[in-house]
């Protein structure tokens, strides 16, 4: 990669468009205080706006379709960990794997995380003993010391919230083939008018 080239046009260069790494969305959009937390937790409720999930997931396949989502959280402090977890609700759009239009996606993903700080080295030995969500369900993200940034934790369970396969309908037929049964007549529609009377004679 040259020094000019941005991590968006090389994912575009070598067909990455899969890896949310390469996308460049704005940054700290969901960002929480340690400051502000204790061992009791609190709720945190975040609007996840459309524009944010299209600048979020550009270089992917998959776009917002509708209004906004929205992220509700349970944060609480453990030490000098961050315990956090709820859910992230959005409604996105991706082409169907069938028919290639449209299929519209209501992602539903349980966010299960614990924030350690970056410069501190440890094992992953999980949270404390009162949390109910157990250290290997969890992603493990860092962070500064004093801010939690969850942009890129929601960015990839959006991406994640999407089917391997998905599918605007069940039922979708796929690609619409043309109908080879179709009258002569219909085809004969296209012909280049100066050939009409060899297509007559073709007929008697």
């Amino acid at each position: 990669m040259s020094r000019t080239e941005t991590p968006g046009a090389l994912a575009q260069r070598i067909g990455l468009h899969h890896l949310a790494k390469f996308a460049m969305p704005p940054r700290d959009e969901f960002s929480i205080a340690v400051q502000d937390l204790d061992a009791a937790g609190r709720s945190v409720h975040f609007v996840v706006g459309a524009d944010w999930i299209r600048g979020a997931l550009d270089g992917t396949e998959v776009s917002s379709s509708g209004p906004d989502g929205e992220l509700d959280l349970r944060v609480s402090k453990s030490g000098t960990d961050v315990v956090v977890h709820g859910t992230l609700k959005a409604d996105l759009s991706v082409a169907c794997a069938r028919c290639l239009e449209p299929a519209h996606i209501s992602v539903r993903e349980p966010i299960r995380a614990l924030v350690v700080p970056a410069t501190e080295r440890r094992e992953s030995s999980g949270a404390g003993e009162d949390d109910d969500i157990a250290p290997d369900q969890m992603d493990m993200i860092p962070y500064d010391g004093e801010t939690v940034v969850l942009d890129d934790l929601i960015r990839d369970e959006l991406l994640l919230g999407v089917p391997l396969v998905p599918l605007c309908s069940e039922q979708c037929p796929g690609i619409r083939r043309p109908d080879a049964s179709a009258p002569a007549e219909a085809a004969a529609k296209t012909i280049d008018p100066r050939l009409q009377p060899l297509l007559r004679l073709k007929k008697s």
